[in-house]
């Protein structure tokens, strides 16, 4: 797996294109602030062991989450961090079960539209916590 996450004082996002042709209906866009965004790749040797990826996934994003003084996390499918791809059936339910866990646990969680290109905007601080980069 690997993530870039980036704290921001503000994160919007809108629907665009759709690039799964399963992926329900996306609706309008959304802005928040104060989170963090965590860009996820799943990979595929991360199906290999689910339980353990999500375990590691929700403690990469809470450390970071911690690290900026947020409990607001919003999870983003970014298929661009590797060449290896998990499907998408897993990424999306490997999400669904991270939310739930942090919501259970009183964490903010949210999630980008799946299988979506969204027009993205965000204002980042200019801070060395603000971006971080995870592989496992």
């Amino acid at each position: 797996m690997k993530i870039l996450m980036m704290y921001c004082n503000t994160f919007a996002f809108v629907p665009a294109i759709k690039n799964l042709e399963e992926a329900p209906e996306a609706g309008q866009g959304k802005t928040y602030q104060n989170v963090l965004v965590a860009f996820i790749q799943a990979e595929e040797k991360d199906e290999d062991d689910p339980k353990g990826t999500e375990d590691k996934l929700l403690n990469v994003v809470k450390w970071g989450a911690r690290k900026n003084e947020s409990r607001h996390v919003i999870l983003h499918s970014f298929a661009h961090l590797s060449e290896s791809k998990a499907s998408p059936a897993f990424t999306q339910e490997l999400f669904n079960r991270s939310q739930q866990r942090m919501l259970k646990a009183d964490w903010q969680c949210d999630q980008t539209p799946f299988g979506y290109f969204l027009d993205l905007q965000l204002d980042a601080p200019g801070v060395s916590q603000a971006r971080i980069f995870k592989a496992f």
